[in-house]
């Protein structure tokens, strides 16, 4: 019987423990200097400015595979929609758009 509760407990506690965040997650100062937010949403990362002229806008939603992620990215200032991956190296994030998988821009951004 002490077993069972000793049992039940441990699975209570691990149950009840948070998740570790994706290293993705968090504030990302980018070229341009604004903060970009990345959090989790859903099964992907969702990527939303917090500071300038597009403050509250979601630019961008990645999936995970390892330390790259992929899916699309949004050009704020022109409203335009790209395939987009990114690629994480420590404490830099390179963000990368492109259309036609030929034409393509990337920066990196500072994990904040």
């Amino acid at each position: 019987m002490i077993r069972k509760l000793i049992a039940a407990g441990a699975l209570v506690a691990a149950m009840s423990a948070p998740a570790l965040a994706d290293p993705i997650e968090g504030n990302w100062k980018t070229k341009s200097g604004e903060t970009a937010a990345i959090s989790a949403c859903g099964n992907s990362f969702c990527v939303k400015l917090r500071t300038g002229a597009h403050a509250g806008k979601q630019i961008g939603k990645m999936k995970p595979d390892g330390n790259t992620y992929s899916g699309t990215i949004t050009d704020p200032a022109k409203d335009k929609t790209y395939s987009g991956s990114a690629t994480l190296s420590g404490n830099t994030l390179k963000m990368r758009g492109c259309v036609l998988g030929v034409l393509c821009r990337s920066e990196n951004w500072a994990k904040m």
